[in-house]
């Protein structure tokens, strides 16, 4: 696949998880997603992605300076690059720069491309816009419930309950 440089493209999206495994005994954790499409390349669209950050910050309306880093793919976080392939990759830096409301602006750094396909490291600078929190816990089974649960973790003042399009989880956002 070679080197390739990614421009962010406008629609990029980030979004909080609360969840918990109580069959291999994982205890609830609010973590941060990231999605940043970025610009068409030679062979299509590409995106950087990154999951399952915990990320300290007192709620989704200050986020601004926040930052985290994972060492190791999947230790806590994990981090891909889709550009006609899935890249993986080990390491994760993210700062959270600036905050504008729901949206964010992140930098985020890449590095260890454990499956090199693609470029060692990589740097993408991008605004985000905040699409709300998931809460997949066992045992709850209402939306009450569940934000109760949420307010353990991190602040919920301005998120209401939306309809989860997986049917999965549910989901508050920014009302």
């Amino acid at each position: 696949m070679g080197d390739f440089d990614l421009v962010p493209a406008a629609g990029g999206e980030w979004h909080g998880l609360l969840f918990d495994n109580q069959t291999v005994g994982l205890e609830p954790s609010l973590t941060w997603n990231f999605r940043i499409p970025c610009e068409p390349v030679e062979d299509g669209q590409a995106a950087l992605s990154v999951e399952w950050l915990p990320i300290p910050a007192p709620g989704w309306r200050s986020m601004a300076g926040a930052a985290a880093t994972s060492g190791s793919f999947a230790e806590p976080a994990e981090a891909s690059v889709y550009h006609g392939l899935h890249h993986r990759y080990d390491r994760i830096d993210l700062r959270i720069t600036e905050q504008d409301g729901p949206r964010i602006r992140v930098a985020v750094t890449i590095a260890g491309d454990i499956d090199n396909l693609g470029p060692a490291e990589l740097t993408v600078d991008a605004w985000l816009t905040f699409t709300g929190i998931l809460v997949q816990l066992g045992g709850v089974a209402t939306a009450d419930a569940a934000l109760s649960r949420l307010a353990e973790f991190t602040a919920v003042d301005g998120l209401a309950e939306v309809p989860d399009p997986r049917g999965i989880a549910f989901r508050f956002a920014p009302h």
